[in-house]
């Protein structure tokens, strides 16, 4: 009898030890934090961009030579594949995707990420109202890298969140004229935007794995997208198409949301 309940101690004492075991591997693996990075990658309808030589062609026949692509990417939200999400810290939440930057334009390095599976990525263009209602001195050091990446009319202006510029000719320009193409806060209508995208595969945050989630944006839908912009209705002699404003401005916004797509996934 003696031995019986002996077995049955050190039976239930093991259950126990494991249980708690268990537990603190599980406790140990939701306390893990990894990094995440994501790549920004830039074409026009189909092809990789290739600044101040490539011959992109518009939907109205238009051609274009792009030289500065510039916007703010922001406030970015991871989900999970049980559905919870884990929102970026809002003062480190601000960069800057430039394609003329070799160096560092392209990847944005996310830290301190939770470790998890995760299925969707959530990024604003622009800087939203709340970030701009603390007032200049609550940008940090954004203001003054936006202000490096002629990303900034002035603070009263307000930031620029995309600028695409270069130049263009058409069956009624026959000349190369300059185009800018500038979206940002324009009197109340901030005219900032969210793009949510799902991950082709899990993006596998460890301790000892950082994902690069490649994002593509195709440039030619900022004319070309669900509202069809004409550079040459807006040319002006001497000046060329300057966008910066009016009601053209909401159309290209909600062109910009829709030109992104996660291309792929790498879990290195």
């Amino acid at each position: 009898m003696k031995k019986i309940l002996y077995k049955v101690v050190i039976v239930a004492l093991s259950a126990f030890i494991t249980s708690c075991s268990s537990d603190q591997e599980q406790d140990n693996t939701t306390a893990e934090t990894g990094k995440i990075a994501l790549k920004f990658d830039n074409s026009f309808n189909g092809n990789d961009l290739i600044l101040d030589t490539q011959t992109n062609t518009t939907a109205n026949n238009e051609k274009l030579r792009v030289n500065v692509v510039r916007y703010i990417v922001s406030n970015i939200v991871l989900t999970k594949s049980d559905g919870t999400t884990f929102i970026y810290p809002k003062a480190k939440s601000y960069f800057i995707a430039d394609e003329n930057d070799t160096a560092t334009g392209y990847q944005f390095d996310l830290t301190d990420i939770p470790s998890g599976d995760y299925t969707k990525v959530k990024f604003g263009i622009g800087v939203d109202k709340e970030q701009w209602q603390l007032g200049a001195a609550g940008q940090g050091d954004f203001l003054a890298k936006a202000q490096a990446k002629d990303l900034l009319w002035s603070w009263s202006a307000g930031y620029k969140y995309l600028a695409f510029e270069g130049t263009f000719t058409s069956a009624s320009v026959t000349s190369p004229a300059s185009f800018m193409i500038h979206t940002g806060q324009i009197g109340g209508a901030y005219n900032y935007t969210e793009v949510t995208l799902d991950l082709p595969i899990k993006a596998l945050v460890r301790s000892n794995i950082t994902p690069a989630v490649h994002i593509v944006a195709d440039l030619s839908k900022i004319l070309d997208g669900e509202n069809t912009i004409k550079l040459s209705d807006y040319n002006e002699v001497e000046m060329g198409a300057m966008i910066m404003g009016g009601e053209a401005l909401p159309k290209i916004t909600t062109n910009i949301s829709k030109m992104f797509r996660i291309d792929h996934v790498h879990n290195d």
